[in-house]
């Protein structure tokens, strides 16, 4: 999951970003409204988390720009501002979430998976695969009730196929969700990752079920008896 925080308060930008990489999300940020419209219109993010009041240009300007080429993209906005007539602003300016200030990291944290379950239209907090299976809350995976070993990157992949499942995922597509913009297109580090991934999964189920389909990419399938 690629996210995007612009948040001015430095600090509270930072305790953000820190708990949502702790959850293996692929997370970049900024501090500023233009700079954000510069990386919203040069990279894809499934959600932002959008601060109102900004250097450069505000909250409101940004998602108006953002929304005039991109309905897709989730917003969540974070704002002091909590009268009901802000919040029916940014809502219908395209927002699809509202959390005023003060919050609390866990709240944060479940507004983002309901968003997130939303976009991907999963409705269940586990998703699965066979004998495997993902809790996006907890950020635990399982195979056969077995708890496994994963390192953030591989809990990032094993996430967006298994939302993905039964669909070919090209290594682009997983360098835009799951990887943040400082990764070379050209990296090797994401066939390491997979490859990691794949061979942990391999030894608790008995089988693989990543298979690669060349010129297509990765596509998650249960075992075909």
């Amino acid at each position: 999951m690629h996210i995007l925080v612009v948040e001015d308060e430095r600090a509270l930008c930072e305790t953000i970003v820190r708990s949502l990489r702790r959850l293996a999300y692929s997370v970049d940020f900024c501090y500023d409204g233009n700079k954000a419209i510069e990386l919203l219109g040069v990279e894809r993010y499934d959600l932002a988390l959008l601060d109102l009041n900004l250097p450069g240009a505000d909250g409101m300007t940004v998602l108006r720009t953002l929304r005039q080429n991109d309905r897709d993209t989730k917003v969540l906005i974070l704002s002091a501002r909590s009268e009901v007539a802000d919040k029916v602003e940014g809502l219908d300016a395209g927002a699809n979430d509202y959390l005023a200030k003060p919050f609390h990291l866990e709240e944060l944290e479940a507004r983002i998976r309901s968003l997130t379950r939303r976009q991907f239209t999963q409705n269940d907090v586990v998703l699965t695969c066979g004998e495997l299976s993902f809790d996006t809350k907890t950020r635990i995976a399982a195979a056969g009730g077995q708890e496994l070993s994963l390192t953030r990157k591989e809990i990032g992949i094993l996430e967006y196929l298994l939302l993905n499942q039964g669909r070919p995922v090209s290594q682009e597509e997983l360098l835009d969700h799951v990887w943040d913009n400082s990764v070379d297109n050209f990296s090797n580090s994401i066939r390491v990752h997979i490859s990691a991934l794949r061979k942990k999964l391999r030894a608790a189920l008995g089988f693989d079920p990543v298979r690669n389909r060349i010129g297509e990419g990765y596509v998650m399938e249960e075992e075909k008896l």
